[in-house]
């Protein structure tokens, strides 16, 4: 996926296209999680659609819940995709990451081969 470090560096834009389809990705994923949080309030909890939706993005945003939590399913549901939020944010954080650190640190690694 990413070049080796006796190659050559990536051209900018290829190096767009890397970057755009790691954002996409990192979108999916979000956008993925936002509807198991949907799905998961709705049926757990009886909310409807759109009090759902605000819980699930709060969630996955870092607020918190906005809707107090009346069954114990809702709260072990709160429970696991709080946890499950906070892994979904440090994956989507390295996914954009990556590319931009790799051109970086290859930069560099060229730079002190030239010498």
């Amino acid at each position: 996926m990413y070049e080796h470090r006796s190659q050559p560096l990536l051209p900018k834009h290829l190096f767009i296209r890397r970057v755009a389809g790691h954002v996409l990705f990192a979108l999916a994923a979000i956008f993925g999680s936002l509807f198991i949080g949907i799905i998961g309030y709705h049926f757990t909890e009886g909310l409807p659609w759109l009090d759902s939706l605000l819980n699930a993005s709060m969630i996955l945003g870092g607020m918190g819940p906005v809707n107090e939590l009346h069954t114990d399913g809702g709260k072990v549901f709160a429970s696991f995709y709080s946890l499950f939020s906070g892994i979904v944010f440090l994956v989507t954080a390295g996914l954009l990451v990556a590319p931009v650190a790799h051109r970086f640190l290859h930069r560099l690694h060229l730079e002190t081969k030239k010498q």
